[in-house]
């Protein structure tokens, strides 16, 4: 075999990603207690929960220091809110420790010596987080899974939806924002608190995480697992983590088999060329185990490989193999939706580019315009435009692969599509709304070691002004959970080659990714055309040569 590949890794030595993000761990000192569960802050100092105990910690936020503590209105404490005045405390078990009892309480408390002021029926019967938003508490149930807003008069419930996921623990109040724990995902959400949806994900930094607290743009985190207390960077200039790096080898083939009685006349093929971006680092050059015979590129700037042959007799075969050594990484946008800059914002050569229709599209189509009218309306704000679309699609469609990639308009109107429906319904609506929009393609890595890819994937990337291009993919977040939901916005996972970025419609690719075929052929000629990716892992230091 011909040598496919020579290139040391040694020049790319591996980095840590050193800059501030949403999520950073600042300080942690440890909790007095062995089962700490509620947090809230009186805007000086911090009031802890300890379900082990029985006792609520006012601290030092600078230092951990114990200032003094109170005795628990009940038997087993978990969340605290701050009024500006009073703790309120949520208990799990009321005013019995009987273990059979399950009857959740709130009680208003002085936080001078702990004197019960009030005391309420919790409006769910396992109530664990608590938070004041200036008018009403909120809590999280981990049994029911909701989120409940509710009056701290009578106890009425004001307004619940689903929570995040299904262990939530904490819960508090930015001002605007409520974030809420969950221990069964280690993860931290921000949620809109007049739709549920989860809008930030970061990661916790402890394996149970429970209570949290807001202060002068900090969150404060207790872990019931470790018995500290973090202090978390949130709304940081930074508006992307990548980590968890990785590196692979991915040999794309594609194949044609000429099977006669007629022969194939010409044959193109072009084979996408990936680059680098956000979540890959392309190392070294392509290897072609053929040389190409020139490199192409679209109106989009997509380049490929194109392989050009002529007179492929029957039992003839074309054998193209391209390979790629890359670094990838998952990464993770944090999207603010009051940092994101209005439509006008949005680069007059951006606009002119990616807001163009084309035949998969249909913008102006009735049923695109109508729904457009019913789901966007009056939002101008380009991340809620982006996010109340993609809510449509996981209300309205469901996902079924059966080989048609049909227009906008009818994926609709059948209320089924395949991810590449998916993305084309999702961008006529971006697109009919003002918001510039394209699909990225790849091939994807199952986890395997050493994986065959030919079923492929395709998704989106959204252009918001102060951000630049977001990947969404409303396919994966057509889930039940509104972080699941939530969950491939901003994200794309280190298991990915991007191969392809595109508006559609390219002079190379026409609306395929990855690789793209033409050929003429005599009469009654049959062909079998195949095309897949290898994968594999690599060494971190070099790559052996191959022969």
């Amino acid at each position: 075999m011909k040598k496919l590949l020579t290139t040391l890794l040694v020049c790319f030595a591996f980095y840590s990603i050193t800059f501030a993000f949403s999520g950073e761990v600042i300080k942690s000192f440890s909790t007095p207690g062995s089962y700490p569960t509620g947090l809230c802050f009186d805007g000086k100092n911090l009031w802890l929960a300890d379900r082990g105990t029985d006792k609520l910690y006012c601290l030092d936020p600078e230092t951990g220091a114990l200032i003094r503590q109170i005795e628990s209105p009940a038997y087993w404490p978990m969340g605290l809110a701050w009024d500006g005045k009073y703790l309120w405390n949520a208990d799990y078990r009321g005013r019995t420790d009987k273990s059979e009892d399950l009857d959740g309480m709130i009680f208003k408390i002085d936080p001078k010596d702990g004197t019960i002021l009030k005391t309420l029926q919790a409006p769910s019967k396992s109530p664990k987080g608590l938070t004041w938003d200036g008018k009403y508490l909120w809590c999280v149930d981990d049994i029911s899974d909701k989120v409940i807003q509710f009056s701290q008069v009578d106890g009425t419930t004001i307004k619940s939806f689903a929570s995040p996921t299904s262990d939530p623990k904490g819960i508090t109040f930015d001002g605007k924002y409520l974030w809420i724990s969950d221990s069964g995902s280690d993860e931290i959400y921000m949620v809109d608190p007049n739709t549920g949806f989860v809008i930030i994900i970061l990661d916790a930094p402890g394996k149970y995480v429970h209570g949290l607290a807001y202060m002068d743009n900090k969150l404060w985190v207790v872990d019931y697992e470790d018995d500290k207390i973090y202090q978390l960077k949130i709304r940081d200039n930074d508006k992307f983590i990548r980590k968890d790096k990785q590196m692979h080898k991915v040999t794309f083939n594609h194949n044609t088999t000429c099977y006669g009685p007629g022969k194939i006349l010409t044959l193109d093929v072009n084979v996408a060329l990936p680059e680098n971006r956000d979540n890959q680092t392309i190392l070294g050059e392509f290897a072609y185990n053929i040389k190409p015979t020139k490199i192409l590129t679209d109106k989009w700037g997509q380049k490929t490989a194109l392989f050009h042959f002529d007179d492929l007799k029957p039992g003839e075969k074309t054998e193209i193999q391209v390979t790629t050594v890359f670094e990838s990484y998952n990464v993770r946008y944090f999207i603010y939706p009051e940092n994101v800059g209005s439509l006008n914002d949005i680069p007059k050569e951006i606009k002119n580019k990616y807001l163009l229709d084309d035949e998969k599209y249909q913008i102006n189509s009735k049923i695109i315009q109508e729904t457009i009218k019913k789901v966007v309306g009056d939002e101008k704000n380009p991340y809620w435009i982006m996010r109340n679309l993609h809510q449509y699609l996981i209300d309205h469609l469901h996902y079924i692969m059966d080989g048609a990639w049909d227009t906008a308009p009818t994926v609709i109107t059948n209320g089924h599509g395949s991810c590449s429906e998916y993305s084309f319904v999702f961008i006529a609506l971006c697109k009919a709304a003002g918001l510039p929009t394209r699909y990225v393609g790849s091939t994807w890595d199952r986890k395997e070691l050493a994986y065959m890819d030919d079923v492929y994937h395709r998704w989106v990337e959204v252009y918001l002004p102060n951000y630049g291009w977001i990947p969404t993919d409303p396919t994966h977040g057509d889930r039940v959970a509104p972080r699941d939901q939530a969950f491939p916005i901003g994200l794309v996972r280190a298991e990915a080659l991007i191969t392809t970025q595109s508006g559609g419609g390219s002079s190379t690719m026409e609306w395929n990714y990855n690789s793209n075929e033409n050929h003429t052929t005599e009469p009654k000629t049959n062909i079998n055309i195949t095309h897949y990716a290898d994968w594999d892992k690599v060494d971190n230091n070099t790559i052996k040569e191959e022969k």
